[in-house]
């Protein structure tokens, strides 16, 4: 009996291997094509590569010629001219695609109010007008190419992803600091922002169990991501305790926290918080990794395996490390502040909207 073939187009990055493996696993022959600028030692030898540029439809339709699959994941490359090459050569088709489709992700002023439904559900609106924002109008575009080509494909729209190789590793922001010897990390709006992120582990396990239930799984698009959504603030105080340090976070107003923006991802700081309720009641989703225990693992991954200061991976976070510009800010934070509570009221506790008589019939001392 042949064995299922499968096919991981990507299959290097954070969540490739993982799902590489756990096809392994279900018994598929599996094969990854990628442009081959990045190897992982994770992937067994056994792993056919198929070298070749998945973004253009010529260079898609030479790498697969005269090629078939019973399976075919693909997390990387024009997933849309993916599934047009592929269609009546593979049986099923899993893509993996991103949050960003949804309107107000990158633009929250475009909603009213401003900002995201709170949490986002998969049926909330997409952005459909190119003017609004191409990169938002492109993907939705690529999962409408997808069902088009393959009615019965399953959609899994990515939040962040964090975890071991990942190119933009927000965290390693905050753990330079620290290892830098910073112990102030400043956050737009006290840090209080929702933004969904996902393990690798747990989004890998989201893909897998899409492959296992194909027939409850097929058709649908599936937000993904952890349980459980840290604030900026948790995940800072996640990472600082992992390293052993303990830091002070600086509450910095939104529109002069520029210094932020590798590590909190927008310019905005209104909540991204993905719904996560189709695909526990579909496919029966939990993390296998929770959130606390992830991010503690991230930590360790990059402590043992650090990027280069000023390499290609720091290159990618445009993070300047100004300190010099950091600490002025804090100077003028903290002055504010002190200004602003010269004279100011002592601090009065809220009296209880109830009344609470201490005794039968009578009034109590707000004269309630």
């Amino acid at each position: 009996m042949t064995n299922r073939k499968a096919l991981v187009v990507g299959g290097t990055g954070p969540t490739g291997p993982l799902i590489v493996n756990g096809l392994l696993a279900r018994g598929y022959d599996v094969a990854i094509f990628h442009r081959g600028t990045h190897e992982s030692d994770e992937i067994p030898p056994s792993v056919e590569h198929i070298h070749g540029d998945p973004h253009f439809r010529e260079t898609i339709e030479q790498a697969l010629s005269g090629r078939a699959f019973d399976l075919v994941i693909a997390t990387y490359g024009r997933i849309r001219l993916l599934a047009e090459v592929l269609v009546g050569r593979v049986n099923r088709f899993i893509a993996v695609g991103g949050a960003a489709v949804y309107r107000g992700f990158k633009e929250p002023d475009r909603l009213f109010p401003a900002g995201l439904p709170v949490p986002t559900t998969e049926s909330a609106q997409r952005v459909v007008d190119e003017d609004e924002l191409r990169f938002a109008r492109l993907l939705t575009e690529t999962e409408e190419a997808v069902f088009r080509a393959h009615p019965s494909a399953t959609m899994f729209r990515y939040p962040y992803v964090y975890g071991p190789h990942q190119l933009i590793p927000r965290e390693w922001c905050v753990m330079r600091r620290i290892l830098d010897g910073r112990r102030e990390i400043l956050l737009p709006d006290g840090g209080l922002t929702l933004a969904a992120a996902g393990y690798v582990e747990n989004l890998a396990h989201a893909v897998m169990l899409s492959v296992d239930k194909p027939q409850v799984s097929g058709g649908r698009a599936y937000n993904c991501g952890d349980e459980t959504t840290l604030t900026l603030r948790q995940m800072v105080e996640v990472i600082a305790g992992a390293m052993g340090a303990q830091v002070r976070i600086v509450n910095v107003p939104n529109e002069v926290a520029w210094s932020t923006r590798p590590y909190v991802l927008h310019l905005h700081t209104h909540h991204w918080l993905m719904d996560l309720g189709k695909i526990k009641a579909d496919l029966g989703y939990r993390d296998v990794v929770p959130v606390r225990e992830a991010l503690a693992r991230t930590v360790r991954w990059y402590l043992e395996n650090p990027p280069a200061r000023g390499g290609e991976i720091e290159q990618r976070l445009a993070d300047a490390f100004d300190y010099a510009e950091e600490d002025r800010i804090i100077r003028g934070v903290d002055a504010a502040v002190s200004r602003l509570r010269e004279g100011a009221p002592p601090d009065l506790l809220r009296p209880h909207a109830y009344a609470h008589p201490k005794a039968p019939g009578a009034r109590d001392h707000r004269a309630r």
